[in-house]
């Protein structure tokens, strides 16, 4: 029975994680095209370019991951090793040097391919940890819970430290006192370059501490049946090129993670260019836009805390198609509404993001069944490599979000240089933050309900390995 310390530690691990990844997922798109200037189109490219070289770069960690052998585990010095790296380049990602706008393009694929590999060495083994800690389901459930839910406090933190971290260095560094003022009754983001850096190093440094933490809590126990069966990488890749439920369960997976990554790439222009509502709140400083990715965060947390008993009840299938239709049709309603209807705004982000919630934590539990039905049918575990293709999946998701809104902004003619949009450019901003995320979670429903793994047959593969190591152990 894993303790609740542990529990706690393996959360911090993907709350650290989270803290940058809201981040990329959220602002990138608009530090990129309002703060360093560089078109929309141009950074919709980039990020689906970087990702091309990630869908290597994560199957490649997987399988140095699964053949590390240290006094530490296999997975869990990584979190070790590149902490401070991670922090490091996510800092280096935000700077911006004054440089032509070709040149700008440069750095930011130069910077950001290297925060994605310093990601992937941290978060494949972080993620296969769930693979190890425990050989239970039920337990697998509960752990990916706790890692969901703290990974949604981290997003959480992360939006409500941002916007006044920037603000705050900005109010301290900026040299021009006009422009100071301005930020003080600004009602948006600031676009101001100073803060931005020094508001992600903040950050960057309580990410560090929490993989340290996470290292230091967690220990890794479960043992392929046969220690000594090797195989080569091209054995591995070819076992899991014949998983069928892996290969729904990525493209389900990829579906889900576009419909978040498109929603929340686009709420901050949703925000600045259609809804435009002049609030900032006393003390805290947040903005309308803030509050609604605060609600979303909020949400989120409640639909992880429901995750693991709804699934136990009802089955991991089941819950996550009934969630994403839920989501389906709630999105829709997002076209409709206008800039001053913003409790039903609100209302709907909490809705959507609570649906958002069952559905993240039962993709990383059923990647963990995946494995158990790959070792029943091959013999062997391949525990990194299989859940280094659900992070590869999750960056896609990201990856294709972000371009799809960088390249659908261009296609509209949203401009950064122009204060004021076009009609044109704004329907596109509406169209993208409801009906494309809610056909991404119709396409998720349909490739779950080819999904082979029930309950049953998971509880099946579990006693089956279970009565395999037993009788190892009694051989040995």
């Amino acid at each position: 029975m894993i303790k609740l310390k542990e529990k706690v530690g393996y959360g911090l691990g993907d709350m650290a994680s989270s803290m940058f990844w809201k981040i990329f997922g959220m602002y990138l798109l608009f530090f990129y095209t309002k703060v360093f200037g560089i078109s929309p189109a141009a950074v919709g490219t980039m990020l689906l370019v970087t990702r091309v070289y990630d869908s290597v770069s994560d199957p490649l960690m997987g399988i140095i991951a699964d053949r590390t052998h240290t006094r530490w585990g296999k997975y869990r010095p990584y979190l070790l090793w590149f902490a401070i790296p991670f922090a490091a380049i996510g800092v280096l990602t935000f700077y911006t040097p004054d440089l032509s706008e070709t040149g700008r393009l440069v750095y930011a694929y130069i910077t950001y391919t290297l925060m994605m590999t310093v990601y992937t060495a941290v978060n494949v083994p972080y993620a296969s940890l769930l693979g190890v800690m425990s050989a239970n389901p039920r337990e697998r459930n509960l752990l990916s819970s706790y890692r969901m839910f703290f990974a949604f406090i981290g997003s959480f933190i992360t939006f409500m430290l941002l916007q006044p971290l920037v603000d705050f260095f900005n109010g301290i560094f900026d040299p021009n006192p006009t422009a100071a003022e301005a930020l003080a009754e600004s009602t948006s983001i600031s676009e101001y370059p100073t803060g931005w850096v020094c508001a992600v190093a903040v950050i960057g440094v309580l990410c560090a501490i929490l993989f340290f933490l996470c290292f230091k809590w967690t220990r890794e126990r479960v043992k392929p049946v046969d220690e000594t069966k090797k195989n080569t990488v091209k054995q591995d890749l070819r076992n899991l090129g014949k998983n069928a439920p892996w290969w729904i369960l990525m493209g389900s997976g990829l579906a889900a993670l576009l419909f978040n990554a498109i929603r929340d790439g686009v709420a901050l222009f949703y925000f600045a260019d259609y809804i435009q509502i002049s609030y900032k709140m006393p003390y805290f400083g947040w903005t309308m836009a803030t509050i609604y990715l605060l609600v979303g965060q909020a949400a989120n947390m409640v639909g992880v805390a429901l995750a693991a008993p709804l699934s136990n009840r009802y089955g991991k299938k089941k819950t996550y198609m009934t969630a994403m239709a839920i989501a389906a049709v709630l999105s829709v309603f997002f076209f409709g509404l206008q800039p001053d209807q913003i409790v039903w705004i609100l209302i709907l982000q909490a809705s959507i993001s609570i649906c958002a919630g069952y559905v993240l934590p039962l993709l990383w539990s059923m990647y963990a069944d995946i494995v158990d039905y790959q070792e029943l049918k091959t013999g062997t575990r391949s525990t990194g490599l299989i859940f280094s293709s659900s992070s590869m999946s999750q960056k896609m998701g990201w990856a294709l979000g972000a371009a799809l809104t960088g390249w659908l902004l261009a296609w509209f003619g949203y401009s950064q240089e122009m204060a004021v949009q076009s009609e044109e450019a704004i329907y596109g901003v509406r169209l993208m933050i409801s009906w494309l995320p809610a056909v991404s979670c119709l396409l998720a429903v349909i490739g779950m309900a080819f999904y082979p793994l029930s309950e049953k047959k998971v509880h099946d593969i579990t006693e089956e390995l279970e009565r395999r190591r037993s009788n190892k152990l009694k051989q040995d």
